[in-house]
């Protein structure tokens, strides 16, 4: 009877010690291969359209007598307001800024020789989501010269600026493809590591930005993303 329990202790034993040692080879792996991991970088990119164009129209008058200057500022503002709803321009589309006066006299740098006193300028914007109308219209702007209407340079502070506000709508497309581009990289370098690809271990966001693809073409944007993922390793 001892002789048997002594071999259901030994065989206890050998179990006991069996366990044990897959147990400290699964820690043993998992530690060697805690390590392993890939960082690479997912990116997307498509061109659109602008869907959002603000355009502001400036115009000045010059001259000595304010009373006049401010009837032939209304003058021109009602041309140019007839010229865009005449063309397709929607009238909430238009909004017409407070006129901005300079005084000459005022002016302690002024030579007092100039022929005219007051400096008036106007700004008219348009604000509108039909892109290609707007367009069309400030590439026929000059036609308002036969109605006697000079349109200025807005300088840097009033420039044509175009948009794309309908990002959100392809975000979470534009994020699924970046994510499948990493995937493929990280694949790679598994493969030539002769590894496996396992789980992310971590991911961001992904960063977005949305640029002109060029000078020449402000009205078409480049949209962007690159988003970082890390995937473990395994053999």
């Amino acid at each position: 009877m001892n002789s048997y329990k002594s071999i259901w202790c030994a065989a206890l034993i050998a179990l006991s010690i069996v366990i044990l040692g897959f147990n400290i080879k699964g820690g043993i792996d998992n530690f060697a291969n805690k390590d392993r991991k890939v960082s690479v970088k997912g990116l997307a990119e498509k061109e659109v359209d602008a869907d959002k164009v603000t355009w502001p129209i400036v115009s000045k008058e010059l001259g000595n007598d304010l009373p006049e200057l401010y009837k032939r500022l209304g003058d021109t503002q009602s041309k140019i307001k007839h010229f865009l709803t005449a063309n397709g321009v929607k009238p909430e589309e238009i909004s017409v800024n407070a006129p901005s006066v300079i005084d000459l006299n005022a002016d302690q740098y002024s030579n007092n020789q100039r022929t005219y006193r007051y400096n008036i300028t106007s700004v008219i914007t348009v604000t509108s989501r039909n892109v290609k109308l707007v367009r069309s219209i400030i590439a026929r702007q000059g036609e308002l010269l036969k109605e006697g209407v000079a349109i200025v340079d807005g300088g840097y502070e009033n420039q044509v600026k175009y948009e794309y506000v309908s990002f959100k709508e392809m975000k979470p497309k534009m994020m699924e493809e970046a994510i499948a581009n990493a995937e493929k990289t990280a694949a790679q370098f598994a493969k030539n590591s002769k590894s496996q690809l396992n789980k992310i271990v971590s991911a961001d966001q992904g960063q977005f930005s949305i640029e002109d693809r060029d000078q020449s073409t402000p009205y078409i944007k480049k949209v962007r993303v690159v988003t970082t993922i890390v995937y473990s390793l395994k053999d």
